[in-house]
């Protein structure tokens, strides 16, 4: 299955968010969102991601003042990122060599959705539920 099979199935809508946006505001979207990540965006395109565990890691060695800082003191700007043509074992793999849960796509230099560790799972058991039913129709038509 390709990731744009996985994007046809969940939506290709993306939470956004500027690197001046302060952190609290930020945590406001991931909660009213119920969301663990967002991507970062700037005028010029993808800027970083940033989720909930950079908030947290960061959090922990500045304090509360952190809350008034903007998103691009926190966020990632190495970013691992897929095209819709990718296949959803590739990416998988990508998650894990690179440790990320949130991966967003790109295509032709535009962010064209994101894909979740949870969104990598779901699409894995629907192949696999799929898989199994196929094999017991077969056994059951006697082969």
């Amino acid at each position: 299955m390709r990731i744009a099979d996985v994007l046809r199935n969940k939506g290709a809508s993306v939470a956004t968010i500027t690197p001046e946006t302060s952190i609290a505001g930020l945590l406001t979207e991931l909660s009213v969102r119920n969301i663990g990540a967002m991507v970062v965006v700037a005028p010029d395109g993808l800027a970083g991601i940033v989720s909930e565990r950079d908030v947290v890691r960061a959090l922990q060695k500045k304090g509360g003042e952190l809350l008034t800082r903007p998103v691009s003191e926190i966020m990632s700007t190495l970013v691992a990122t897929c095209s819709p043509n990718d296949s959803v074992d590739s990416l998988s793999a990508l998650m894990t060599t690179n440790r990320v849960r949130h991966v967003p796509v790109m295509e032709n230099g535009r962010l064209a959705g994101i894909v979740s560790i949870g969104d990598v799972v779901k699409t894995r058991m629907e192949e696999l539920e799929a898989q199994q039913e196929h094999l017991e129709a077969y056994i059951t038509q006697g082969g």
